[in-house]
């Protein structure tokens, strides 16, 4: 069960997670739209999950790759930008996959 402090750290995560993918798209992305769609912190704030969906360019596992190449990059410009952090958790990236099954199902459920 998450707490206050950890719902409002993993929202601004998020926020300025997707306002630096947009900025970045060309070289962090490769050119693709990148949507962060969840991040969730562990209780100590030490690891964040964050889970991206990709749309609009090259291959998903591609994207990711860059991604996690450049994570250290990444954190490092979240860091500037939540300077009231003593510490900014280590990022972890993932493929959203939620989409693609929700559609699946809906699909299976018009047969």
């Amino acid at each position: 069960m998450s707490s206050t402090r950890q719902n409002k750290i993993e929202g601004v995560i998020q926020e300025e997670l997707s306002s630096f993918f947009q900025r970045h798209a060309r070289e962090i992305c490769l050119g693709a739209m990148v949507s962060v769609t969840q991040v969730r912190v562990t209780s100590d704030l030490s690891l964040s999950r964050c889970y991206l969906s990709v749309f609009a360019g090259p291959p998903k596992t591609e994207v990711l790759e860059n991604i996690q190449l450049n994570k250290g990059k990444i954190r490092g410009e979240i860091g500037k930008r939540l300077k009231n952090m003593r510490k900014i958790p280590e990022l972890i990236f993932f493929i959203d996959d939620s989409l693609d099954y929700a559609m699946k199902i809906e699909e299976l459920l018009k047969k």
